[in-house]
This record gives structure tokens, sequence and C-alpha cells, in this order.
């Protein structure tokens, strides 16, 4: 046996794929799994933060200049339209974090937060001097880029895994 035929050999796993793609898919999970609970951790750290007053005064500026939410505090008040906000956030965490059994719900409640997220990307042209230098909450809103992007890569996984399902 010539010495590249046994160093494939050895390289080749139970499965018949060489290390370095076993590799290669070990970090594809790995990444989207820190993706998906990462985006779970983080609605349910705002989402739950919605529920106090400090919160519902801090996004006030963002909600109430955005053409898309303002309608909401004269119908539920400043902290109802805070906690709605919230139960959604932390709805959506949930669900998305059922994608071991529940892939379908995941897919669409990661769907769901992107959709949130495009609003939330929208408080950058809607409230005034948000972009300002001195103003911290446009770095704030800047990293919804990435959830935006975390949101719909985990919706794409968990819908794809639902092909060919019966449900």
């Amino acid at each position: 046996m010539s010495t590249s035929t046994s160093t494939t050999a050895a390289l080749a796993g139970p499965v018949g794929l060489p290390s370095y793609a076993r590799s290669v898919d070990f970090i594809s999970t790995a990444g989207t799994i820190v993706l998906r609970y990462g985006l779970v951790v983080l609605l349910l750290l705002w989402g739950s933060a919605k529920f106090g007053a400090f919160e519902a005064q801090a996004i006030q500026p963002l909600v109430q200049n955005s053409p898309l939410m303002s309608w909401l505090y004269p119908i539920f008040g400043l902290r109802g339209t805070s906690s709605l906000l919230g139960i959604f956030e932390v709805t959506a965490a949930l669900l998305i974090a059922a994608r071991p059994w529940f892939p379908k719900m995941s897919g669409y409640a990661s769907l769901a937060a992107a959709g949130m997220f495009v609003v939330t990307l929208s408080f950058l042209v809607t409230t005034p001097g948000v972009l300002a230098p001195t103003n911290p909450m446009g770095g704030f809103l800047m990293k919804d880029v990435i959830l935006l992007g975390a949101a719909l890569f985990t919706s794409g996984e968990a819908l794809r895994a639902t092909r060919g399902s019966v449900a």
C-alpha cells in the first residue's frame, strides 16, 4: 500500500468522510447551534427587560418616532407597549429554542424575529439624531444587522429540516 493510500485510509472516518470534511461539518453544526441559541438568549434577555419601567422609557424615543410602531402608545400606553414587545420577543425566543422538537415553528419564529429586526433597523432612519456620534442608540441598533442575519439563517435551516416531513 502506498503512503498516499494509507494516509487516505487513515483519514476516512466511520461514515467514510475524511477528517477534514468531518471537521468542517462539526464547525458548521457548532456555528448553527451558537447562532440559534445566542439569538434565543439575547431575545430572552431583551424581551424580559421590556417588562420593566426602565426599558419601557429607554425604547420610547425609538418607538414614538416610528410610523410602524408609534400607534401602539395611544392603545396600550408606555408600559403596555413595552410589555407587548417583550411578549413577542420572549415567545419568539422560546419557539426558536424548540427547534429539535418543532423545526417548522422554530423556523417561522426565526422569520418573525427577522421581521422584528427589520423594524428595529428602521429606527435608524425614523429616530432623529440616532446616528449622531454622541448617541449610543445608533450603535446599539446596528447590531440588529447581525441579528437579522442570524434570524434569517436559523429560519432557513429549521425550515429546510422540515422538507419531506408529513406535518
